[in-house]
């Protein structure tokens, strides 16, 4: 009889999900949550669904509920250490393979687990060589549409959450308001940002290989 017989995994998986890859300005977010089987009833009592369709202030109630008692795991990878990252890896979604990989071993050195569930953002094989030890004895499963699975749809929450939290920070910090996403607004705050701080100030507060830092360094 081996040791798995003896002590299997939990009862439960883990979802996996990430916020602010496709925003200009602020951090990106990867999120894990466990999701031990018999509270799946309670946390779709509680409202947790995919966090885009949800309003800011309902995903900063939820992810306050999310945070008491449960295991999950947050990785933050600020503007900063994002460019720094993005220049080494050169491809988003080894990056995000990174992130994700990461709070699966997290999560795992709390719980044993046999699952994990992400959504489908690259090949599969980024998150499984990105996986030590531990994570690789996990049947990870990717797929699209990710947060229609309770588990994926909680980190997508606490990833969010999180998100919206340093965006405001930041926006503080500077004195600009940074807004969410890419389009027209963020190109106006970009260019408010780089008049007021200069070039060498914006790699701290968006990630520079989007479109849109050539466009606005044009502009100004």
């Amino acid at each position: 009889m081996s040791p798995a017989d003896l002590f299997p995994p939990a009862p439960g998986h883990i979802g996996t999900d990430e916020s602010g890859k496709g925003d200009y300005f602020g951090p990106l977010v990867i999120a894990g949550f466990y999701c031990p089987d018999d509270q799946v009833p309670l946390l779709r009592e509680l409202g947790v669904r995919d966090s885009k369709a949800i309003s800011d202030n309902r995903v900063r109630e939820i992810a306050a509920a999310l945070r008491e008692g449960t295991i999950h795991s947050l990785v933050v990878i600020g503007p900063e250490k994002y460019n720094e990252l993005y220049a080494k890896f050169r491809n988003l979604n080894k990056l995000l393979a990174w992130g994700h990989a990461r709070v699966i071993e997290n999560i795992l050195s709390r719980v044993d687990c046999a699952q994990a569930i992400t959504d489908q953002f690259g090949d599969e094989r980024f998150v499984l060589n990105a996986l030590m030890q531990k994570g690789r004895t996990i049947d990870l499963v990717q797929r699209p549409r990710g947060e229609e699975d309770i588990a994926v749809a909680a980190a997508s929450v606490l990833a969010r959450a999180e998100f919206i939290r340093r965006l405001e920070d930041l926006s503080g910090e500077w004195g600009v308001d940074l807004h969410k996403g890419a389009g027209p607004p963020v190109e106006a705050a970009a260019a408010a940002f780089l008049r007021r701080h200069g070039p060498d100030a914006l790699p701290k507060v968006a990630k520079m290989h989007f479109k849109t830092t050539e466009k606005v360094l044009r502009l100004v």
